[in-house]
């Protein structure tokens, strides 16, 4: 699809739009007009500029935002690729020492963070991250030497080739050490250029709104708005509040989101709690963590036939299937219900496939692991050869979900080989807290895993056995996972155990962990 292209930089869609929409609202805070694409692509190109010239980064350094969603994120996406760099977005609610451990892992040279008030960035995190990275050099979005950035001489876009390096992605594996997936500009245009295709067409009067995080998803589906000349919204509270969305989409109008499950189940909740229907909304892609199905329903109900549901993986972004709208609405097909419990069908770019244990594509209906491969599929692991190997094992990206494909392409998920919790679309890895947890000297074993939530989709509860003759509280293992891992990964409830169920190879059985978890609910 893309071979042939000599060069391809990400930053060309900004210029492009800038050229020929100069005048178009670009960043809005709110309701409120920070700037148009005119000056956008200046200050892209100023401070691109600064990056290369007053910094002295050279091509392929790495530069890492640690930001919550702001008009600053945007700009300096595209102005890292301007001047050939590589993005590393951070999840702004991990722990200090997992930023350390990103920032060292991908030898970043540049740290930009949000900057006064900024809890992630506490003097000591600060110290830490440059204890890890020695010649690191951190600007914070609000002080002057960011305002001096956008002061300098404008910088041409510097040439890419497809394969060159564009975003650092670095997603928990399942031995709890993050990875860092290798997306090209290739892999991210094949991306973006899909999205037409196979969730939306987007259009210059839209307004693309940044509730979920900018550092993931939502920030990937910027690519396409900006190559249209739509309007990027970030929200005043800089996040998810259900009421704020609602009243935005009344005011700006035809309205296009990413949001994880629990985000859509908050605005179907807010908006039939006061009598609204979506108004203003045009789409509201979801993903990210399982959408039951009786949510979808009510959704449809409440929000009418705004609703594209997309499968993917960091390996993968955003583009694996697709369940289109006009699936969603089709309610005389006589596989209607059906539909909607699968993620939908494979995106044009990639070729999906169940498979068996030796990669052979299974029939219809018969389960298996998930495989892809195509034009979004990453390039592999950063410094990580054996993963990838693994990972892209004969040509396929082997996602480590389990699934079946029916007669007519859909995909339904059935359960995940990897032992993934994912909560309100956040990747929360058990051998990550259960490392943790055995730092206690009074825990001898434990087991994590996710149960349903109603709210987040799923949460972390903990099986924990005791040493003999000694205690952990639950306060006591809620502190030191608060001192090691993010707040959103600490177990919501422990259950004190005597064993932990396990097969004849010693293996503990989280099935029938998952299966306690029900039975505790139903009692």
């Amino acid at each position: 699809m893309l071979r042939a292209l000599p060069k391809m930089n990400l930053a060309q869609l900004l210029a492009r739009t800038a050229r020929v929409f100069p005048e178009r609202p670009a960043l809005l805070v709110g309701t409120c007009v920070i700037c148009s694409y005119c000056v956008l692509g200046r200050r892209v190109a100023a401070i691109a500029g600064a990056l290369r010239g007053r910094l002295g980064l050279q091509p392929g350094a790495r530069v890492a935002l640690l930001l919550g969603n702001c008009p600053q994120y945007l700009e300096l996406l595209y102005a890292i690729w301007h001047a050939g760099l590589v993005a590393v977005p951070i999840n702004g609610k991990l722990h200090a020492r997992e930023v350390a451990f990103i920032l060292e892992n991908s030898l970043t040279s540049l740290l930009f963070i949000a900057g006064s008030g900024d809890a992630a960035a506490s003097p000591a995190a600060t110290q830490m991250w440059s204890a890890a990275v020695p010649r690191l050099r951190i600007v914070a979005v609000d002080d002057d030497d960011y305002r001096r950035l956008a002061e300098n001489q404008p910088l041409t876009p510097s040439a890419a080739a497809p394969d060159d390096l564009a975003w650092l992605f670095y997603t928990s594996g399942t031995t709890g050490r993050p990875k860092g997936v290798m997306l090209s500009h290739r892999n991210l245009l094949a991306m973006t250029l899909s999205y037409l295709a196979d969730v939306d067409q987007a259009e210059h009067a839209d307004s693309i709104l940044y509730a979920a995080p900018m550092s993931h998803g939502a920030g990937m589906y910027s690519f396409i708005h900006v190559l249209v000349g739509a309007r990027h919204v970030v929200p005043e509270s800089g996040g998810f509040d259900a009421a704020e969305i609602l009243a935005l989409a009344r005011s700006l109008r035809q309205v296009s989101m990413f949001a994880a499950p629990t985000m859509v189940r908050r605005l179907v909740d807010q908006a039939a709690a006061h009598g609204g229907d979506g108004d203003g909304i045009k789409t509201i892609v979801y993903g990210g963590g399982p959408m039951y199905l009786a949510d979808i329903q009510r959704a449809l109900a409440v929000l009418g036939n705004r609703l594209v549901q997309i499968y993917g993986q960091g390996e993968s972004p955003m583009t694996i299937t697709a369940l289109s709208r006009q699936h969603h609405a089709d309610r005389a097909h006589p596989r209607h219900i059906e539909r909607l419990a699968s993620v939908g069908v494979a995106h044009s770019v990639v070729e999906v496939i169940v498979a068996d244990a030796a990669g052979r594509s299974l029939l219809a209906g018969e389960l298996g692991e998930i495989l892809v491969r195509g034009e979004t599929v990453m390039q592999g692991y950063w410094r990580n050869a054996e993963a990838t190997a693994a990972t892209l094992h004969g040509g396929w990206l082997h996602t480590g979900d389990v699934g079946s494909l029916d007669s007519d392409g859909f995909l339904t998920l059935r359960d995940r080989s990897k032992d993934v919790i994912i909560s309100g679309g956040a990747n929360i890895y058990p051998r990550e807290v259960e490392e943790v947890l055995l730092q206690h000297p009074g825990v001898a074993e434990v087991a994590v895993v996710g149960r349903p939530s109603a709210e987040w989709g799923e949460e972390v509860v903990a099986f924990v056995v005791c040493r003999p003759d000694a205690s952990a509280p639950s306060g006591q293992l809620d502190r030191l996972c608060l001192q090691s891992i993010a707040r959103f990964k600490r177990p919501r409830e422990y259950f004190f155990v005597a064993e932990l169920p396990k097969n004849h190879y010693g293996k503990v059985l989280k099935s029938e962990l998952r299966r306690q978890c029900e039975d505790r609910g139903e009692n």
